[in-house]
């Protein structure tokens, strides 16, 4: 796939949210792979981090937004503590996940009340909020 490189491609609107919600400069990333080369899920995802990062860039928001990396993210910060320029990239993640589930089209898909009986009291709290967070806009 051939991409053109235009001042209005790299400063485009799917940029400028995603950096809006996760509050980081992803402009600041050189494509190190530092994060990939050291996320425990990397081997499951479709895309690495630091390629969801220059496809953001590159306004490529329907391949972005299409791929499972961000779904499967675990929010480690093993990414954000190895990147030489700071970037918490499992804040970005968690913005690619906002900027879907906060889409008209789409609705929350999971409901609490529909966890089987006892389920709560099992599952360790960290990991329920984690999870849960990720599907809640």
């Amino acid at each position: 796939m051939k991409i053109e490189l235009t001042r209005q491609k790299v400063h485009n609107e799917f940029a400028k949210k995603v950096e809006l919600i996760s509050g980081q400069n992803l402009f600041a990333c050189y494509q190190c792979g530092n994060c990939t080369a050291g996320c425990p899920v990397a081997f499951a995802m479709e895309v690495g981090p630091h390629e969801v990062i220059r496809y953001t860039l590159l306004g490529l928001e329907d391949e972005v937004l299409g791929v499972n990396t961000f779904w499967l993210c675990a929010s480690c910060l093993q990414c954000t503590s190895r990147c030489p320029k700071g970037i918490d990239i499992a804040r970005v993640m968690d913005a690619l996940r906002m900027v879907v589930l906060r889409k008209k089209e789409r609705k929350d898909h999971i409901q609490i009340p529909e966890f089987p009986e006892g389920f709560l009291e099992k599952v360790p709290q960290i990991a329920f909020v984690s999870g849960f967070r990720k599907f809640l806009s």
